[in-house]
């Protein structure tokens, strides 16, 4: 038999390319998917918007020549949510086979000061991109993904929160969220898209953007560890939060693509530590035990050791509207899909914390 007209030479000429298209693929997660498909042989197409410098950095070692920026199997558009005529240019040459929409103005306390720019990205910059695939008549090739939030549950109806549990969003940003989540709903019902929604609990890594205060905390440990910062200024240290590692997290994204029907997802690690809490962890990194004193804004934390002040309140960075608990019941998702988180909450702030170290240490100024 001729090899071009065995069965399996022509199921490989039969199958379709995988296509990637992510929208917010220089952040965190972004960066992180982007490898794990690459590694599972896709072909990934990211979205950037234009800026005097680059903005690359999580993603500059996947280049084919990170040296020259010179593209492989990541290709980069530039684009913007809210621009839609870009988003159908790119859609249409791109022709992708999953979409992954991660881009959004993600900080929630950021929020309320561009509350109508994060309306626009976050939640009509959703709207654009479905309807980019359907202008594009790629309705029922493409699956899509839309990066929903916890802070969708907000003031919380109940606990743990699962995929029933009402919305009750407490910010700009969960309320653009809110409208993203049942856009894409509507769309998935409304012309049969495979359309879904991660709702994703906070997860973490050593890619987080420096103003998170996961990534705050861990910054600040690694430059008292060096001898290069004093003091650590807060917050609510009460806040608790379902925390885990956004490279488990990537997983179940893909995951729910692959999935048999278009469903939504809760992903989280179905337990919860407080603000508190983390720096305590972050701090027992570097063989520091914090000692708690006083209440409210006048809360310290010191060094049981040398009584050194290392962490104040500071009001500034209070929320408008707080959000107290959050805490993720992932049932769905670990019988649906069969996806369990892997990375602990210590192991998660131990890296987090080494990693920050290394960098103060290459550059203080990071």
């Amino acid at each position: 038999m001729n090899p071009e007209n065995s069965p399996t030479a022509s199921s490989n000429i039969n199958r379709k390319p995988k296509i990637a298209l992510i929208t917010g693929i220089t952040g965190q997660d972004g960066s992180y998917l982007t490898e794990f498909l690459l590694a599972k042989g896709y072909e990934v197409h990211g979205i950037i918007r234009r800026s005097s410098s680059f903005n690359t950095g999580r993603i500059n070692h996947l280049y084919a020549n990170p040296s020259l920026h010179k593209e492989g199997a990541m290709k980069l558009h530039y684009g913007d949510l809210n621009d839609s005529s870009s988003l159908v240019k790119i859609v249409s040459s791109v022709k992708p086979t999953e979409i992954y929409n991660l881009g959004a103005m993600s900080h929630v306390k950021i929020s309320f000061d561009l509350s109508e720019y994060t309306a626009d990205v976050d939640a009509v910059g959703t709207l654009r991109l479905l309807d980019a695939i359907r202008t594009c008549g790629l309705e029922k090739d493409v699956r899509f993904y839309q990066a929903s939030t916890s802070e969708l549950y907000g003031k919380v109806q109940e606990i743990p929160q699962s995929e029933t549990t009402p919305f009750y969003p407490r910010s700009p940003y969960a309320a653009a969220k809110l409208y993203a989540y049942w856009i894409t709903i509507n769309y998935r019902e409304a012309y049969n898209m495979f359309a879904v929604n991660g709702i994703l609990f906070n997860h973490e890594s050593p890619r987080r953007g420096d103003n998170f205060v996961t990534r705050k905390i861990t910054r600040s440990v690694a430059k008292v560890h060096l001898k290069q910062q004093e003091v650590l200024e807060l917050g609510s240290l009460d806040s608790k939060r379902d925390w885990g590692h956004a490279r488990d997290y990537i997983e179940a994204m893909w995951l729910m693509l692959q999935h048999d029907t278009p469903e939504d997802f809760v992903i989280a690690t179905g337990e919860a530590h407080s603000v508190r809490e983390f720096v305590d962890a972050a701090f027992q990194e570097i063989g520091k035990r914090i000692i708690w004193e006083g209440e409210g804004i006048n809360e310290i934390g010191k060094e049981e050791d040398t009584g050194i002040v290392r962490v104040i309140v500071n009001p500034k960075y209070f929320r408008p509207t707080e959000v107290d608990l959050l805490i993720g019941n992932p049932k769905k998702a670990e019988e649906k899909l069969k996806w369990k988180p892997k990375t602990t909450f210590k192991e998660l702030v131990k890296e987090m914390v080494a990693s920050d170290i290394e960098l103060m240490r290459k550059n203080p100024t990071a």
